[in-house]
């Protein structure tokens, strides 16, 4: 997967248990987050820095897009528990993750595991990868996302 390239299509569970698929959103710019688990520290802040943020995404006619391996009542959960006003989707068999090289190998007290590895794209109106983020720090990621789809998308 190339920045300039088409990204990969998908068709999803979303939180309000509807599918959803990458091409509903042509026309659109997406913010398409891979985050590792609901109701955890990190996913938490990044989801309440999206909700807090979702506004302004909105006037620059980008849509954001939470995608985990959780199940959708764990989704419902999270979006109702936080009052996030964006769908998450399940990726329970991590088949958009890999297509997305984002399910990888992680070590976490010594222990080795597959997961997702915290990451954001940008898709642009023409459904084109614009922009990515690997290994994403929480922390003034998503004024980062907004700040590039102000300067290069709007």
């Amino acid at each position: 997967m190339t920045v300039g390239q088409k990204a990969p299509g998908f068709e999803l569970l979303a939180s309000n248990g509807e599918k959803v698929k990458l091409s509903d959103y042509q026309g659109k710019n997406v913010v398409l987050y891979f985050y590792p688990k609901d109701m955890t520290p990190g996913c938490t802040t990044e989801a309440c820095d999206f909700r807090d943020q979702h506004e302004n995404f909105e006037d620059l006619d980008a849509v954001i897009l939470g995608v985990s391996p959780d199940p959708v009542d764990k989704h419902e959960k999270f979006v109702d528990k936080h009052g996030l006003p964006f769908l998450l989707l399940v990726d329970e068999d991590h088949k958009v993750a890999e297509d997305y090289g984002v399910w990888k190998l992680k070590k976490n007290f010594g222990k080795e595991y597959m997961g997702i590895e915290r990451s954001t794209f940008i898709i642009d109106k023409d459904g084109n990868l614009s922009k990515e983020w690997r290994k994403v720090k929480v922390k003034g990621h998503v004024e980062e996302a907004l700040q590039y789809i102000q300067e290069n998308l709007s």
